[in-house]
Formats: structure tokens, sequence, C-alpha cells
């Protein structure tokens, strides 16, 4: 094995993590273990003192936190504490705690994990501080933190150690935070407008519902082989059979996909059905709760992001694919009769497209290509090709589009949604179409689904449904430039590979 390059800083770091391994089994000789400590009672958080000072102002509290910084200044000394809400000074003079607390106190480090109790208190300079009369080392932090002005800003290391990017970079825990608070305002929605939240299964015979690739898995006590879920939607639909009329799920799915700055192998999907309605109650939908959480999370439907300022106050636009791609590309899919005339222009234009492709898979390539892009403030891109949504209800006046939207901001979809697709005789050829398909190559294509067809037959209400990528809506209303930013432990290549 080749060995490691010693340079100071890496002498340096050992040196200091030899310290305070040597610090704590001093303490532990003392019988003074803090890894024996089981409890800490707190009468108060940072942030609560630091608000409501007036109240707090000469008053004795109990606070628990992270060591942030610290000055030793002969008799008195100064650090600063970090809790869940935020940070505050406090003041550790000898005389107030005493000879042996003081000289303990001295030998903390950065990154302990201390409590204290003390009085509440405005320094001469002004800033909101506790005097400690008492201090605890209830953790002993065995490692060194970044150093305090360079932080931590390596990214592959911020994503793979995001409890120390929490610790150091009060930015990232906002927007947990933040995200924390968005799921509890859309569930609220939800339930003020009669949803029911429910749960489904995630390892499935058959991973249905979407265009993507699942990952497999073996149930060793049934001797099965199953599949990660990827979507949400068939389960959800057999409960609007069931007569549950409007629920929703908020979890985990899982696609065996690439990783990008918009995409993670797994990641929060949100679906919900309402039965009697259509594609038009869930744009509807949509917009009222995209809203709602924006004024609640956000106090504004004004939501910077990027160089764009969203306007989500605002009547969202509601466009047709062919419209759109007649604005944006200038061809008119209207005109384009057949598959051969659509590969025909693809070939001009330099479209790449599958031989197994018709004109509705076309059209959305050049959607795709051509428009996408330019989509920055809320629009509904309508009736989509029939091609492309094998669980979706046909347009009664054009049974080769399909009533269907997905909502875009800033270039990206944001949700998708259907008048669901309640005739199981369509259904079933549609699962035909799609079998074909696999067999010529597309891993993406769906399964036909007995049970499924079954609870069909049973029979489903006119129904609307809609999927929702929670971790784009936390980047929008974050300002996230990148999935893995809202996503506390985003997939990462293993480093011993």
């Amino acid at each position: 094995m080749a060995q490691e390059k010693q340079t100071p800083a890496t002498q340096d770091i050992r040196q200091l993590l030899k310290v305070r391994r040597e610090k704590l089994a001093a303490l532990q000789e003392e019988g003074n273990d803090p890894f024996q400590i089981t409890r800490f009672d707190v009468s108060a958080h940072t942030a609560e003192i630091k608000n409501d000072f007036e109240n707090y102002e000469g008053k004795s509290v109990v606070i628990a936190g992270r060591m942030m910084a610290k000055r030793v200044m002969g008799k008195a000394s100064f650090g600063n504490v970090a809790d869940r809400d935020g940070n505050i000074q406090i003041y550790v003079a000898r005389d107030n705690l005493g000879e042996e607390p003081y000289k303990a106190f001295k030998k903390m480090d950065i990154g302990d994990i201390v409590g204290v109790c003390g009085e509440v208190f405005r320094t001469n300079a002004g800033e909101i501080s506790v005097k400690v009369l008492e201090i605890t080392l209830l953790s002993k932090s065995l490692q060194v933190l970044p150093e305090k002005y360079h932080g931590l800003t390596d990214t592959d290391t911020r994503y793979r150690q995001r409890y120390v990017d929490l610790i150091m970079n009060p930015e990232v825990r906002d927007t947990f935070v933040k995200r924390s608070a968005i799921l509890r305002s859309i569930r609220n929605f939800l339930d003020s407008q009669g949803f029911m939240e429910v749960e489904t299964p995630m390892l499935v015979s058959n991973a249905g519902g979407a265009a993507a690739r699942p990952f497999a898995t073996h149930y060793n006590a049934l001797n099965e082989d199953v599949k990660l879920r990827i979507s949400l939607e068939l389960y959800l639909k057999r409960l609007i059979v069931g007569g549950l009329e409007r629920v929703y799920e908020i979890g985990r799915v899982f696609r065996n996909e690439g990783v990008d700055a918009r995409h993670n192998p797994e990641f929060t999907l949100m679906e919900l059905y309402q039965a009697y309605t259509d594609y038009n109650g869930m744009m509807d939908l949509t917009e009222n709760m995209f809203r709602h959480v924006a004024e609640e999370v956000c106090g504004t439907t004004l939501i910077p992001y990027n160089e764009a300022m969203i306007d989500l106050g605002k009547p969202f636009d509601r466009m047709t694919m062919i419209e759109a791609v007649k604005k944006y590309a200038g061809v008119d899919f209207e005109e384009i009769a057949d598959t051969e005339s659509a590969k025909k222009l693809a070939d001009e234009k330099g479209i790449h497209y599958e031989a197994r492709h018709q004109r509705g898979d076309i059209l959305n390539l050049f959607f795709e290509e051509y428009v996408e892009e330019h989509l920055i403030q809320p629009v509904f891109i309508m009736d989509h090709p029939v091609e492309i949504s094998p669980l979706t209800k046909r347009k009664p006046d054009k049974p080769e589009y399909v009533e269907r939207f997905e909502l875009f901001i800033y270039g990206r979809e944001m949700c998708n949604a259907y008048s669901e697709l309640n005739d199981p005789i369509d259904q079933r050829s549609r699962f035909v179409e799609q079998e074909k398909q696999f067999a010529q190559g597309d891993e993406e294509a769906n399964h036909t689904d007995e049970d499924f067809l079954n609870a069909l037959e049973i029979g489903m209400p006119p129904t609307g449904g809609i999927g929702y990528g929670i971790d784009r809506l936390v980047m929008l209303l974050t300002n996230s430039p990148a999935i893995r930013d809202v996503l506390l432990f985003p997939t990462m290549k293993s480093l011993d590979k």
C-alpha cells in the first residue's frame, strides 16, 4: 500500500486529533466520561432568547449545543454555542464558575457539545449573551471541524458529510428547515381539501405507472424477484376504485437512471387522485396549492430563482403541446399527418429518434428540443400525444391526444397530470402496445398489470390524477441550483469503488 504523503498540515491535524483523544482519556480516568451522560434538560433555545430578549433578560436559562468558537483571556473567556435554531455568545468567568470548572472549560475544544446554565444579559458591546454559572461537557468531539472562515465549501465533501455541512453552513440548515415546512404546508392544504394521506407498497412485482427503469432485488422469504417502485399511481388508483375518492401519498420512489442537477435515483414523489374531476380540476388544484405553499412558507408569491423572478401569484398560462411547438419551433404538427412525415421533418431538423418512434413520440422530441428551455414562468403544457401517455384518457374530439398536462417552471417539469384512463378495455390495449415497445428495446415501457386491470373492471369513476416532484418544488422555493442541495443524503458513488 502506498504511504500517505506527510505534509505539515496533515501532521498538524494528526497531532490535534491525538491531543483530543488524550483529553478524553484523562477525563475518563478522572471519572468524568462525557459519553456516560444520558440526559440534559434544556429550558430554551438560542433563537428564543434573542427574539424575546426583553422577557429573558436577567433570567436563568439552560441551553445546550456545539461550541463553535472560543476565546480564552485569562480570568474571563468568551465562546459561541450553536443549537438547532442558531447560536449565542457565552461569557465564562472564573469568578462565576469556580477555579476547577474554569480549568475544565479551558480544556474544551471547538466542536465539543456542551450544556450551559446561566443568566441572560447584554454585553457592553450590545451582544445578547449568557453569563455561564455552570458548564457541562456532554459529548467530546474527536474530529476537527473545518476552519471557520474558509468553512466547508467542497461540494462533494458537503454531500458526503452532510452532518458537517449542517454544522458549518447555516444556510444549508435553513434549506432543510424550509423543506420540512413545505411538506407540512402541502399536507395541510390537501387535508383542507378533503384528501386522505395513505401509504402503498415500495417492493412490487410490477413497477408501473411511469416510464423508467426500476431497480430489481430478491425477496428471500417469498423466493421472488421484486422491484422497487418507480411510481405511486397504480396502487392509489386501486383506492379510488375502493371508494376513498381523494387520496395522496408522499414517498420515496426509485428509478435506475443517471444523476444530474435535476435527477437523483431515489427521490420524493407526491401523487394524488381525486374522483369525479379531470385534468382541468388538477390544474386548478395545482395552481392554488403552489400559491398557498409559497405564501405560507416564503411569505410571498414572487420567488427568486437564479436570475429569474418567478411569479406564482398570477394565473398560470395554459398551452397545448402543439401550440408550444408551433410557437417556439415554428413547426405546426397539425399539418404533419403521419409518422413518416414526422420522421422526415425530424431528419431535416437534426432531431434524433429511434426506429420504434411514432408521430406522437417525435412531437414530444420537438417539444423537448425547442420548447422546454423557454418555459420560465409557470405554464401548463396540455394535450400530449397518446403514444407517450399509456395511462391517460383520450380527448373525445382528438383521440390521438390525451387529457394530460405537465407544469413547467424555469424550463423544468414540476408535475405531470392526467384525466385518468378508466376504460379497462382501452387500458389493456395500451398495455399490449407497451409490451411491444419493451420487446423492441424500450426498457422504460410499462408491463401489463392484471390486478390493476381487474380493479378497473370493478369500476373506477372519472378521476383526475397528478404527480409532483417534491424535490424540484423545494429547489424552486429555496433557490437551490441542484437536486443534491435539497436532499439530505443524495446518492453518491462509493469512495472505495
